[in-house]
């Protein structure tokens, strides 16, 4: 295996001063806890699978919240737990790039 983790989940937790866009005004740290949460779930939180983790800020603010998957880098915004259950269930388990959250 080449890479640590097939895949390596990054959301955006950023928090801006009050006033300024940032994806946690939109519950990115409770949907990547979320994510976290079912990833561990389905046991794929283990090297040679899958890696949640938290970010700084990505730079995409206007299209936030938003994630990304590498190693494709696949970006994503999400609204709530059907968004990231759709993200893990397609592009996760399945290998399918969810069109309709893509940025």
């Amino acid at each position: 295996m080449s890479d640590y983790y097939q895949y390596h989940v990054f959301f955006c937790t950023n928090q801006r001063e009050p006033g300024d866009a940032c994806c946690n005004n939109h519950g990115a740290n409770a949907m990547r806890n979320y994510a976290k949460d079912r990833i561990k779930a389905l046991g794929l939180n283990k090297p040679g699978s899958v890696r949640i983790n938290s970010a700084g800020c990505l730079e995409r603010c206007d299209k936030g919240p938003v994630l990304v998957i590498y190693p494709q880098g696949v970006w994503y915004t999400f609204v709530d737990q059907e968004d990231i259950d759709e993200i893990i269930d397609r592009h996760i388990l399945k290998g399918e790039i969810v069109e309709r959250l893509k940025i």
